[in-house]
């Protein structure tokens, strides 16, 4: 059966920083925007615990991407199945990224780095799938032996050992 295009959300559950989160998102993308804001009310109460008026979900924009994020509770957390990839043109672009996002989270390697509250994201020369889909395997090989020798993406030592 074929169903017509729809667009897919990215839900992002937190116990209870979604509205944090989003603004922090928004603040490290320029091309980004903060949506609609739905608040708890007394209805439900006695399941999900919060106070009425408290913010239950809010949507934002990242590059014409939906997001949404809501205040589920401790019930569940993030982990590195899930990431998001920014692919960067530049070295400071991924100087940039690098810095925003890995501020208060933890740095891991290969360009991957969790941010302050726990979700994972790649920063990852936009350059480097064509690096790696190259015919000559010796090359690709070369960019993964660099690569797996970094937390951050370095594009001039990628490309180094691409052309070596």
């Amino acid at each position: 059966m074929k169903l017509p295009a729809r667009e897919i959300t990215s839900c992002l559950w937190y116990d209870s920083e979604a509205e944090e989160a989003a603004n922090f998102y928004v603040s490290v993308f320029e091309d980004a925007k903060i949506g609609n804001i739905t608040r708890y009310g007394e209805e439900g109460h006695d399941i999900h615990g919060r106070k009425a008026g408290s913010v239950m979900s809010i949507d934002f924009e990242i590059a014409g991407r939906k997001f949404i994020a809501i205040n589920g509770g401790p019930v569940f957390k993030f982990d590195e199945a899930i990431s998001f990839q920014i692919h960067c043109d530049t070295q400071d672009e991924i100087d940039y990224f690098w810095s925003k996002l890995s501020e208060g989270g933890e740095e891991s390697v290969c360009g991957w780095l969790k941010d302050k509250f726990g979700l994972s994201w790649q920063v990852v020369p936009a350059v480097l799938p064509e690096m790696l889909l190259d015919a000559d395997i010796a090359k690709s090989q070369r960019v993964v032996k660099a690569f797996m020798q970094m937390k951050k993406f370095d594009i001039e030592v990628l490309k180094q050992a691409y052309a070596a």
